[in-house]
């Protein structure tokens, strides 16, 4: 009866969270008729979501790129033709297609065409290196590759031998093996339903080793109502998603868009002030980040900043990363108090949220789980860990995957996943992520994480950005070595050290302090570190 009751609950919580974001709401018996046909002959996945989003709001922009702006209508009568041509092409449920595109439309339509027809999606990270492709697609063996001109070079021996180009500078008029071609000349009629939903495949980071495929089902309804339990978006905004959309935080903005009917804002690639520009020109509502870009939008001179208030900015949410040192404050001291950060994983999605009050009293918070996520510290032992004691972090919700497509996964508690870091929970619930669970060392008999030093680091006036790794000590058995980008050009090695002796334990003063212009990161603002410790 408790689990009829807590099912009954969970529906009701579910209900009003989507009513409150403006996804459930009235219509007239004719649009939901319209929309129960199709959710039902297609399902809740990209397919059908975005037909819903046509049919309910057939004249509001869906996407505004560098080409000019498409409506939802217009976008379900692309896809269609589309989807068509690739079924012509021989492309069919089961297949796979592998997708290697920017932000832009090109990537949202191939990723709705797939899946009208029913095959799998498998999307390569645009900043992966020649090897680590071909790697990838001779494992995933997809049918199709779809991949912006730019890449063509990288991509020629990859083991995929039909290609059709994304993204292309020159128009290509009707070139059949281009996108654009292939909606021109195709049929705009709507496909049958595929008798197979397809899949969806993002890889891991492959920050330490070959990247894993962690295939999701396509339906987003679930991840909506849990990220929007924590997060105040709202039907009809418009949003600018700049972190990358093959990875697990643009893509969870690209799903969104099929239920909020949000008009997505795309540049294929990120810069400051142009990220401003856009923000100020299209009013946009919200702000799809990974850390790093709000890094590099206050790094610009007060100047330029002053000229963009962004009064109409209403949330900036932001994933990949940990939001370091006092970012989070200076971000909402400069913006206003609208700041989201997201802790999770490609394995499970988002784990915790971090709101503005969060961050207001604990800048480096992680936040609290949302709705339907159980998170858990256990120790070693796989046993539950006192309140403010670290261990290691577990978490449980509806979004986890089943386990990689190489074969796999990751190691499991009672159900719930392990993420691969360390965290604690403060007396407020209130989670804090120390670090990945391999990057702890062991200096003067106790534990040290890089990321307290780093932190320590970053919150130094003169400091930009920082990463830490652990290396051999004679005195400590190991020490953490720090690389350090300056906004200050002035400070010494020496001016450092003395700042984290000031505020940490001498066994965590770093062993050495490298000055860097930049440091070495993936397309998702991931800091490399084994690039540092190879260099």
């Amino acid at each position: 009866m408790g689990t009829i009751t807590g099912r009954a609950r969970d529906a009701a919580t579910s209900l009003r969270i989507l009513a409150e974001s403006g996804i459930v709401r009235p219509y007239s018996p004719r649009v939901l008729a319209g929309l129960v046909t199709t959710l039902y002959r297609w399902g809740p996945h990209p397919s059908g979501g975005f037909k819903t989003a046509a049919q309910r709001m057939p004249d509001q922009l869906a996407i505004i790129d560098e080409r000019g702006s498409l409506t939802f209508a217009q976008l379900h009568r692309r896809t269609n033709a589309l989807a068509n041509a690739m079924a012509a092409r021989g492309v069919a449920p089961g297949d796979g297609v592998a997708v290697m595109c920017r932000n832009h439309r090109g990537f949202v339509e191939a990723s709705i065409a797939v899946s009208k027809v029913g095959a799998d999606v498998l999307y390569l990270n645009t900043a992966f290196a020649g090897p680590q492709l071909a790697d990838v697609l001779e494992r995933e063996r997809p049918r199709v590759l779809i991949h912006d001109e730019e890449f063509t070079d990288l991509l020629d021996s990859a083991p995929v031998e039909d290609r059709i180009l994304a993204w292309t500078d020159a128009d290509r008029g009707d070139d059949p093996d281009t996108l654009e071609g292939m909606i021109r000349t195709g049929d705009e009629s709507e496909p049958a339903p595929p008798k197979r939903a397809g899949r969806t495949v993002i890889l891991t980071s492959g920050t330490t080793g070959t990247p894993k495929g962690a295939p999701r089902p396509q339906g987003g309804v679930p991840a909506a109502v849990s990220l929007l339990s924590r997060m105040p978006l709202r039907s009809g905004w418009t949003c600018q998603v700049a972190a990358p959309l093959f990875h697990t935080w643009g893509f969870a903005h690209y799903q969104l868009a099929m239920l909020l009917g949000t008009t997505l804002v795309l540049r294929r690639s990120f810069d400051p002030e142009s990220a401003l520009e856009l923000l100020n020109k299209y009013d946009c509502d919200s702000f799809a980040v990974i850390p790093v870009m709000l890094q590099r939008i206050l790094a610009l001179p007060d100047e330029t900043l002053d000229r963009y208030p962004l009064p109409h900015l209403k949330a900036v949410a932001s994933s990949g990363s940990a939001l370091p040192g006092d970012l989070a404050t200076r971000w909402m001291d400069r913006f206003g108090d609208h700041l989201y950060s997201v802790y999770g994983s490609t394995e499970v999605a988002w784990a915790s949220i971090a709101d503005p009050a969060d961050l207001r009293a604990a800048p480096g918070t992680a936040g609290r789980p949302p709705h339907a996520t159980e998170v858990r510290i256990l120790d070693e032992a796989g046993h539950p860990v006192p309140v403010g004691e670290p261990g290691r972090i577990f978490v449980g919700n509806a979004l986890q995957i089943e386990g990689y497509t190489g074969g796999g996964g990751k190691e499991m508690v009672g159900g719930l996943m392990c993420t691969g870091d360390v965290g604690r929970f403060d007396a407020h619930g209130r989670l804090s992520v120390e670090g990945r669970d391999d990057e702890m060392i062991v200096s003067g008999g106790e534990n040290v994480f890089p990321k307290e030093v780093e932190d320590c680091l970053a919150s130094h006036p003169g400091v930009h950005e920082v990463a830490a790794i652990g290396v051999p000590d004679d005195d400590f058995g190991s020490r953490l070595a720090a690389y350090v980008v300056l906004s200050d050009p002035t400070l010494t090695e020496d001016d450092l050290k003395d700042h984290v002796k000031a505020n940490l334990a001498r066994y965590k003063v770093p062993r050495s302090i490298q000055l860097l212009d930049e440091l070495p990161r993936n397309a998702t603002g991931k800091v490399l570190k084994r690039d540092l410790a190879a260099g």
